[in-house]
């Protein structure tokens, strides 16, 4: 088993990533936006991965700190799909409460690497 494997922020950035690749087979979102918040959504997930390979700790945090960056993009994006009305209100709440849980898992992990 890897080491990733065993995060439970990896396992939520899994469950993310297959929630929004769903969604997006199932919208009318607009083509740039659809590859965009895939790769995004996606980044979150491979960035946590790619981190734990890491032989150093302020690699492993650099890694940790752009899937964190890839979490706000994935929440102004569903921001943006909202003023749209390309997601309903309850979803909505649903992605960003989710995407906010990860975003603290995260940024616990960040501060543990920065000693």
């Amino acid at each position: 088993m890897f080491e990733f494997e065993r995060l439970s922020v990896y396992e939520k950035a899994k469950k993310l990533n297959k929630s929004v690749t769903l969604f997006l087979e199932n919208s009318l979102v607009d083509t740039i936006t659809k590859s965009q918040l895939r790769r995004a959504s996606f980044s979150v997930m491979l960035n946590i991965a790619e981190g734990s390979g890491r032989s150093t700790n302020r690699d492993k945090r650099n890694f940790l700190v752009i899937s964190r960056g890839s979490v706000f993009e994935c929440v102004a994006i569903f921001d943006y799909l909202k003023d749209l009305n390309q997601i309903d209100k309850n979803s909505f709440e649903k992605y960003y409460s989710y995407l906010e849980e990860i975003s603290k898992m995260l940024l616990a992990l960040i501060k543990h690497f920065e000693k």
